[in-house]
């Protein structure tokens, strides 16, 4: 536990030297705040419909306006980082945890299951994602968890790769080798000497992905095929501001924006921890 604790704190302090990556977790922890506490922040109900106030523009009553039906679109905004929160948390956990069994067992396991876990894996990469979504939406209709559904099996291989070449080039380490020697399990080894050493890697990975994972979240509702009508989704906002965006400017800004400082915050964030946790950008050895 307090080796844990020093590694947090370490990695801390080196990010509170890198300027960019300060500006990314900044937006990160701003994003997650405004999110956690939409309760809190909304100044109205984001399903209220108030047909008298219909597409108007920012005032001090509502700060991004309002869409086609009079709803405030700040609310629907901060409403709508829940559901990106959810599913990108719930989808990257999943298929982070499913990545690393299998990568783990193909890495560490016979060669035959090697082959055929990259075999799936190889399948499931071979569908484009966008067309596997659409394939899935038609069969089951749209909903929430179809997303998250759709994005951790598209994902899973993506972390077993990762997992298993990090693996397969542990395994015949001397260290290993003579863990084996002295009768240690194969478990003991993956949870004590594979398993520190490849976090780092998929750490890095899961904050670059949480942009990809709500872009696809949003593609997916702006199609009308994520999150059913009236829950406010950051699609959902920019399918209505592009429906009336003769109209009124203000959906569709309001909706894009998010999105936007999502990207930048974990891109900027997800990049400093690489220079930070990766051994060969930092020129020392191995630490992890």
């Amino acid at each position: 536990m307090t080796n844990r604790a020093g590694f947090v704190r370490e990695t801390f302090t080196a990010l509170r030297k890198d300027s960019l990556g300060m500006t990314g977790l900044v937006i990160v922890v701003t994003i997650l705040l405004l999110t956690l506490f939409a309760s809190i922040l909304s100044p109205y109900d984001p399903l209220e419909v108030d047909v008298y106030n219909r597409l108007v523009g920012p005032s001090w009553q509502h700060w991004l306006g309002t869409d086609q039906l009079g709803r405030d679109v700040l609310s629907r905004v901060l409403y709508g980082g829940r559901v990106a929160l959810k599913v990108s948390l719930v989808a990257i956990s999943v298929s982070m945890a499913a990545g690393l069994l299998l990568g783990m067992m193909a890495g560490f396991g016979p060669k035959w299951l090697d082959r055929v876990l990259v075999i799936c894996f190889d399948t499931l990469r071979s569908f484009p994602t966008i067309m596997f979504a659409l394939s899935i939406v038609a069969l089951t209709g749209p909903s929430l968890n179809t997303v998250i559904g759709i994005i951790i099996i598209t994902s899973i291989p993506v972390y077993g790769r990762i997992v298993r070449t990090q693996t397969q080039a542990m395994r015949d380490n001397d260290f290993i080798l003579a863990e084996r020697a002295m009768g240690a399990s194969t478990a003991h080894i993956l949870r004590h000497h594979v398993l520190p050493n490849i976090a780092a890697p998929l750490l890095i990975l899961a904050s670059m992905d949480v942009p990809a994972v709500v872009g696809m979240e949003a593609g997916l509702s702006f199609l009308g095929l994520g999150v059913s009508a009236p829950t406010p989704s950051w699609g959902s906002i920019l399918n209505d501001g592009y429906s009336y965006l003769r109209n009124s400017p203000w959906p569709i800004i309001a909706g894009g924006i998010p999105l936007i400082l999502v990207t930048l915050g974990f891109t900027f964030f997800g990049e400093s921890l690489r220079d930070i946790l990766d051994p060969k950008l930092r020129g020392k050895g191995g630490k992890f």
